[in-house]
């Protein structure tokens, strides 16, 4: 994700109609804005300015495809305890812009507890992850301790963030 996520921002205003097409894109974001509209009950060029309104104001991150890790070779997931050495903000910001800049990881968490930070790592092997883990956390003096948890079965993967429900947009919004 190139945008950094916010931890401060107060929530930004949305109406029926921005809720209704946030959960349309989120369950598919391929659909044509013609058929966004029609189920909205709403013009194309409304819900094409609304996106881009949500989009602006950082709502919309993003619209990604998601792929099958098995089907395309990379069927590790490892979740990564990290804990630093030292922790202040230079360093934690230094290790969140390494984590950023890394392929293999998926989502970096910084968490309360006894790790500073929670990792999502998905790799083709083992030995990849191996040498993902020499190179990335034994070859950084500030990282202390990693444990990592090999995902055994994913029964459930979502993106989809749970809106609150909501009536029938107005066609008239705008």
């Amino acid at each position: 994700m190139s945008r950094q996520l916010r931890t401060s921002a107060l929530p930004v205003a949305l109406d029926a109609l921005d809720t209704a097409l946030l959960d349309l894109l989120q369950r598919d974001a391929s659909l044509p804005m013609r058929t966004l509209a029609d189920k909205v009950g709403s013009s194309p060029a409304t819900c094409q300015r609304r996106i881009a309104q949500m989009r602006e104001s950082g709502v919309l991150l993003k619209q990604v495809a998601i792929v099958d890790r098995h089907l395309v070779g990379r069927p590790l997931t490892v979740f990564v305890s990290v804990e630093l050495d030292k922790q202040n903000a230079a360093l934690l910001k230094q290790f969140e812009r390494k984590m950023n800049a890394l392929e293999d990881v998926m989502a970096c968490y910084e968490v309360s507890g006894e790790s500073d930070f929670l990792i999502i790592v998905n790799a083709e092997s083992m030995e990849q992850y191996h040498a993902f883990t020499r190179e990335v956390f034994s070859s950084n003096n500030n990282v202390r301790n990693f444990k990592s948890m090999f995902a055994m079965n994913c029964s459930k993967f979502e993106t989809r963030v749970p809106l609150p429900p909501v009536s029938t947009p107005a066609a008239t919004a705008g």
